[in-house]
């Protein structure tokens, strides 16, 4: 099995003094047994994916029913984690974004599932599967997978004679030729709030935030990488060749509907955010392969991708392990997962891509999923996440507004970042050192 660089992350944890929850449920004993009536597990999970496959297990099995509720997405829903799991009143099931699964296992949130997971290795690729896989023991079940890509308006691409950019300097220019041909439009947007989407270009471009050396952390956000990537969104913004703004705002959605807005870098589930809020213009768009930072060098990073946690509030580790993983690498759960247009992290579920019609937006895109299957097979493998992400996501959407709104250097919001970042760490007890 792939060592995770998260895995060292947590082992500094431990040195630091934080204790990692274990396995809870493992007597054999708390899983309803002499109870009457079914097991009913609570399930946190958001998106439009999540639903279905609930209906869906409700309807097959019912001795483990299953209650869901959307409490927000990412750092929103981890947070109220963190909460409900101090009262031992969290659900026995939550999605947690791989990034923020550390802090999960950290704050006492996740717990260490192997004993239910143990045949599970061999259902993913080896880099999916060490995302929520920390110091040989399993702490969730992935579920779907989210390697950036280009998602554009393929009709508004061939309208303006746009070709679609294989590298970021392409982007430059082709974001020169859309506001040559129509005043209007934009190729993109750089969202100030877009924490993981930032991370997600800077690690392709070589960043690494955080890193640990036995029990000592290095936090290092304004590297050379980070800032040459911020200094090229800088030169698009001065250059008023993409907007700077919020994302999904109304103003945005209106924009987007418009033409007007006509791509996104984003992870692979962009496909159905557009969808739900542009449904009219399904069949417009299509998938490209992210620019390349160095021409040639096609690996990616995640935006976003999640497992399904079992809490250590769960009464019913066993049954909740089995509707993770049920989720994740069932062929029924798949295909919602496909027919939702979220990407499956599972092999099995990438492998029914293939015969699978593609999102309703990219309708008529025959090779939408071969080239999903391409990206995700170079997504970069081992990425290091510190313990206290949500603190960074915080600082980076602060920074980042306030340089834009003033006009400062985004640069500068990658410096102030790292302040924050060290300074919580330091005051959290871990021995940090800043580049």
């Amino acid at each position: 099995m792939q060592r995770s660089r998260l895995t060292v992350a947590l082992v500094g944890l431990s040195l630091a003094g934080v204790v990692i929850a274990g396995c809870s449920g493992d007597d054999g004993t708390r899983d309803g047994a002499g109870e009457d009536g079914p097991i009913t597990l609570e399930y946190w999970a958001w998106g439009t994916t999540q639903k279905p496959l609930v209906d869906a297990w409700n309807a097959t099995h019912p001795d483990i029913q299953v209650a869901h509720t959307d409490a927000g997405g990412g750092s929103d829903s981890s947070a109220k984690l963190v909460t409900a799991t101090r009262a031992d009143n969290a659900p026995d099931v939550a999605l947690v974004e791989y990034n923020t699964l550390p802090a999960m296992i950290v704050a006492g949130v996740a717990s260490d599932i192997s004993a239910y997971t143990a045949d599970l290795e061999a259902e993913y690729a080896p880099g999916v599967w060490s995302q929520a896989t920390f110091d040989g023991a399993s702490y969730g079940v992935p579920q779907d997978a989210g390697p950036q890509a280009l998602t554009y308006n393929r009709a508004r691409f061939d309208e303006l004679g746009i070709e679609v950019p294989t590298t970021w300097a392409e982007f430059a220019d082709a974001a020169e030729k859309v506001r040559a041909a129509d005043p209007d439009a934009y190729i993109t947007t750089f969202a100030p709030a877009e924490f993981g989407g930032f991370a997600g270009f800077a690690q392709q471009a070589g960043a690494e935030w955080w890193s640990v050396d036995g029990d000592a952390w290095t936090v290092d956000f304004d590297d050379e990488a980070s800032v040459a990537v911020a200094d090229y969104w800088q030169d698009l913004i001065d250059r008023d060749l993409v907007l700077a703004e919020p994302l999904l705002t109304p103003e945005w959605n209106a924009r987007l509907n418009a033409g007007d807005v006509l791509a996104w870098p984003a992870g692979l589930w962009a496909a159905g955010v557009i969808n739900g809020v542009a449904a009219d213009m399904a069949g417009q768009w299509a998938l490209a392969p992210l620019p390349q930072w160095t021409e040639g060098d096609s690996a990616v990073a995640f935006q976003g991708g999640s497992a399904a946690i079992v809490t250590t509030s769960s009464e019913h580790a066993e049954a909740a392990a089995e509707f993770a993983a049920w989720m994740a690498t069932s062929e029924e759960g798949a295909a919602i997962q496909i027919e939702q247009g979220t990407y499956p992290a599972s092999l099995a579920g990438q492998e029914l891509t293939v015969g699978s019609e593609p999102p309703i937006l990219m309708e008529g895109q025959d090779d939408y999923w071969r080239i999903a299957a391409d990206i995700a097979a170079d997504t970069i493998p081992e990425i290091s996440w510190g313990p206290n992400v949500n603190v960074a996501s915080t600082a980076f959407q602060d920074a980042m507004s306030a340089a834009v709104t003033n006009g400062a250097p985004l640069s500068d919001a990658l410096a102030e970042t790292e302040r924050a970042v060290a300074a919580d760490m330091e005051t959290s007890g871990f021995t940090v050192h800043v580049e």
